[in-house]
C-alpha cells in the first residue's frame, strides 16, 4: 500500500480536530471530579443533548450556525445545574459508588428518553455552511471541522483565564485544594460546585453542539465517548486538566492514525489498551492527579 504525504497530513489534521472535541469532553468531567470528586456518568448525556439541541434549533433560525450553538450551550448548561441541584448536591466526597450508581441512572434515564422521543434513527444535521470548505493544496477541510477546532481553542483559553485570573475560578480551586479552609474563608461549596457543573455542562453542551454537524447524531453518541472521556481523565491524571487536554489531543491523533491504516476494532480499543499500560505504570496518570490543576 502506497502511502502519500498527503494523505498522512489529512490524517494528522482529522486527529487533531477529533481530539480538541474529546478534549472538550474531558475536561469537563475533570472539573466535576477536581471540585465535587464525582466521576459523572452522565457527561456523555449532556453531550447528545447538545447535539440535539442545536439540530433541533437550526431549522428555526435559518440554519444559523452560530445562534443554534449559543442555544446548546445555553440548554446543557441548564440541565447541568438541575442535575446538580436535585442529584449530586445530596452525594458526598467519599459516596464514589453511590455517585456511580446515581449518575449511570440519570445517563440510562436520557438515553432512553431521547430515543422514546426521537428514536433511536441516526439523524444528519446540516447548517448554513454546509459542505462548505477550505483547500490547501491537494487536502480539504470543511468549515464546521474547522469551527469546531476553533471553538475548543476558544474555550480552553477562557476556561484557563476564568480559572486562573477571577474570583469565580480561585473559589472553584480553592474548594478543589481544601474545602475546610474555603469554608472558614467564607467561600460556598454549594454555590461554587453548582458553577462548576453548569460550566462543566455547557463545555460538553459546546462539543456536542459542534459535532453535531460533523458526525451522525443518535440518542446512545454519548455512551462510546463517555468511558473513552473517563480514560483520557484516568491517564491525564484524575482532576488535572491540562493533562487531559493534552491526552484527549493525543487520542485523537492516534486514533485517525490508527483508522487510516487499520481496521476500526483497533482503533475503538487502542485508548483502552493505552489506559490500562497507563495505569500500570504510573497509577496518578502521566500528569499526576492533581486538585483541579489547570497549569
Amino acid at each position: 500500500m502506497e502511502v502519500s504525504a498527503t494523505y498522512l497530513l489529512q490524517l494528522l489534521l482529522n486527529g487533531l480536530m477529533l481530539g480538541l472535541i474529546y478534549a472538550l469532553i474531558a475536561v469537563g468531567l475533570a472539573l466535576i471530579f477536581g471540585v465535587l470528586e464525582v466521576i459523572n456518568f452522565a457527561h456523555g448525556e449532556l453531550l447528545m443533548l447538545g447535539g440535539y439541541a442545536m439540530a433541533l434549533t437550526l431549522p428555526l433560525v435559518g440554519l444559523s450556525y452560530w445562534p443554534s450553538l449559543l442555544v446548546a450551550v445555553i440548554v446543557t448548561s441548564l440541565v447541568g445545574v438541575v442535575l446538580y441541584e436535585f442529584f449530586l448536591r445530596h452525594i458526598g466526597q467519599k459516596e464514589f459508588e453511590r455517585s456511580i450508581l446515581t449518575t449511570l441512572g440519570i445517563s440510562m434515564i436520557l438515553l432512553y428518553g431521547m430515543q422514546y422521543l426521537f428514536t433511536a434513527t441516526p439523524l444528519m444535521v446540516d447548517t448554513a455552511y454546509g459542505f462548505d470548505g477550505v483547500e490547501i493544496g491537494s487536502i480539504r477541510i470543511t468549515l464546521t471541522r474547522l469551527i469546531a477546532a476553533g471553538l475548543s481553542v476558544a474555550a480552553f483559553t477562557g476556561l484557563y483565564c476564568l480559572l486562573k485570573f477571577t474570583q469565580f475560578g480561585r473559589a472553584m480551586r480553592a474548594i478543589a485544594q481544601n474545602r475546610e479552609a474555603a469554608l472558614m474563608i467564607g467561600i460556598k461549596p454549594r454555590h461554587v460546585a453548582r458553577n462548576a457543573v453548569a460550566l462543566a455542562a455547557a463545555l460538553c453542551g459546546l462539543a456536542g453542539a459542534a459535532l453535531a454537524p460533523i458526525q451522525l447524531l443518535h440518542p446512545a453518541m454519548g455512551q462510546a465517548v463517555i468511558f473513552k472521556a473517563f480514560a483520557l481523565v484516568v491517564i491525564g491524571g484524575l482532576g488535572n486538566m491540562t493533562g487531559a487536554v493534552v491526552v484527549a489531543i493525543a487520542l485523537g491523533m492516534i486514533e485517525s492514525w490508527i483508522g487510516g491504516f487499520f481496521s476500526i476494532v483497533w482503533q475503538e480499543g487502542a485508548i483502552f489498551v493505552i489506559m490500562i499500560v497507563a495505569v500500570l505504570l504510573r497509577p496518578d496518570g502521566i500528569f499526576k492527579r492533581g486538585s483541579m490543576r489547570v497549569g
